[in-house]
């Protein structure tokens, strides 16, 4: 694994772009997959059904990754700044080029408009995570971030569930209660963390300003979003059909509509 590392490291541009490549790769995969048949009648809906089944493998895969490094790997939790195994690196750099691949698509595909909220996430989790692969520093951060794909699995799950036309259904009702409560304890818990943790370390960590400024904005990203989860999923019965049109609900074309 160090000869691996070695190499991302002396060619981490062209290992980002690979990612990428492999990702676009999964994407044909899945485009050979079923979807709904309300799903296949709108262009949109299809594109947005298997643009999220990308986002669940990476979720997937690299949650579980992250997870598992920081217990394997503990000291992965004590030192945001310095420490990293070659498996952490790796682990990084495959995000990277996840996220490079899905913001080139949002943008190829021209629907930058209707997905801006995730271009400006992208766009944040790009320059962190690039400073950190040609830095090596923060890699054990960009491990504890990549916590929150636990909870972006729900999420993903949630907004297929409801392309599906499933929000009636006994799976949509589970999940909606497995992604309020890994929302809460996996995702603003692990933000959180790193908010504290460069609170703390303020002075002596590198470019520090950057990174609160970059944890800032996510945070209120965060914030804004679990509470609109909170007034879709269990305060829609306030306000009925008018809420629903208010809050984007119809907007076929809005990717991320509530």
């Amino acid at each position: 694994m160090e000869a691996l590392e070695a190499v991302l490291k002396r060619h981490t541009g062209p290992s980002v772009v690979l990612f990428s490549v492999l990702f676009r790769v999964v994407y044909g995969l899945l485009r050979k997959m079923p979807a709904p048949k309300n799903v296949v009648l709108d262009e949109f809906q299809t594109w947005k059904w298997r643009n999220l089944s990308l986002s669940m493998v990476h979720s997937i895969l690299t949650g579980t990754w992250a997870v598992s490094s920081v217990l394997v790997w503990p000291e992965t939790l004590r030192d945001l700044h310095y420490y990293h195994t070659p498996l952490s690196y790796l682990l990084v750099c495959i995000s990277t080029g996840y996220f490079v691949q899905d913001t080139a698509e949002i943008i190829l595909m021209g629907h930058a408009r209707a997905a801006w909220e995730f271009l400006i996430h992208h766009a944040l989790v790009i320059c962190c995570f690039l400073y950190t692969l040609y830095t090596h520093l923060y890699v054990a951060g960009a491990v504890v971030t990549l916590f929150v794909e636990l909870n972006s699995v729900t999420l993903h799950l949630r907004l297929l569930l409801k392309l599906a036309g499933a929000t009636s259904s006994t799976a949509y009702r589970v999940n909606k209660m497995l992604n309020i409560w890994t929302f809460v304890a996996i995702r603003l818990a692990a933000q959180f963390y790193l908010t504290w943790y460069v609170i703390k370390n303020y002075s002596e960590l590198h470019n520090a300003a950057f990174f609160m400024c970059a944890l800032m904005t996510t945070n209120i990203m965060m914030l804004m979003y679990l509470c609109r989860l909170i007034r879709s999923d269990f305060l829609r019965h306030v306000g009925g059909k008018e809420y629903a049109v208010r809050n984007g609900t119809h907007n076929s074309k809005k990717f991320l509509s509530d």
